[in-house]
């Protein structure tokens, strides 16, 4: 089993790795819809719309706040414990830090890069709009991690890949991840830190297994 987790700046074609790699290896694509569907089995039917509301849900350290994250966590280490997953943002990184049967991979590329692929796949005339979106997107992404995780959302360290798809191709991103990944799938020998070690809840990883269609948890 192994575990792939995709960080990345927005505009920089990260989603599209992350989706490209998943099919590549066969491995299951969890993004925010998957997390949205395994909130709503918790009763929190309104994720979508606070999760989006870049100003207000984030910003707040309320009581739902924190006990949305919590469980956002929780659910992570779930998907991580099913196996054979690639696993957009959310934080996904700083969770699951210190795995050897994890891949934590950040995908970036310079400004000028992200507002020209913005203004494309938005329609946007104006590149000073383009640029205003890309930069909002960060800042909340950078907000939240370090917020709540307590590290740096743009630092090397925190990642074993970095990828700058100025200078590499997103499709040859793809093709390097899923080789870096398939020797992951063999497992991992001595006394080392995996994801099969993570404690979660039965009824949580059931609720993952349903939302993923797949109740085999892949274990190595």
């Amino acid at each position: 089993m192994s575990v792939i987790t995709i960080s990345r700046e927005f505009g920089s074609d990260g989603s599209y790795i992350a989706e490209k790699v998943a099919q590549a290896l066969g491995y299951h694509y969890v993004d925010k819809k998957t997390m949205e569907d395994v909130l709503a089995q918790y009763g929190f039917v309104g994720f979508e719309k606070e999760y989006d509301e870049a100003h207000g849900f984030w910003a707040r350290f309320d009581a739902r706040t924190v006990e949305m994250v919590k469980m956002l966590n929780r659910i992570i280490q779930a998907v991580a414990q099913h196996g054979n997953v690639v696993i957009l943002g959310r934080g996904s990184f700083a969770i699951l830090g210190g795995y050897a049967d994890v891949l934590n991979v950040r995908i970036q590329a310079p400004l000028p890069i992200r507002r020209a692929r913005v203004m494309t796949q938005q329609k946007i005339a104006e590149p000073e709009q383009a640029e205003a979106i890309i930069k909002e997107a960060d800042r909340v992404r950078a907000t939240f991690i370090e917020s709540y995780y307590g590290v740096q959302w743009d630092v090397a360290s925190a990642f074993d890949v970095v990828i700058d798809t100025g200078k590499v191709a997103p499709d040859l991103a793809v093709t390097w991840l899923a080789d870096a990944a398939r020797p992951m799938q063999a497992g991992t020998a001595g006394e080392v830190r995996t994801t099969s070690a993570l404690e979660v809840d039965h009824i949580l990883a059931s609720a993952v297994s349903a939302v993923l269609k797949c109740q085999e948890t892949h274990q190595a």
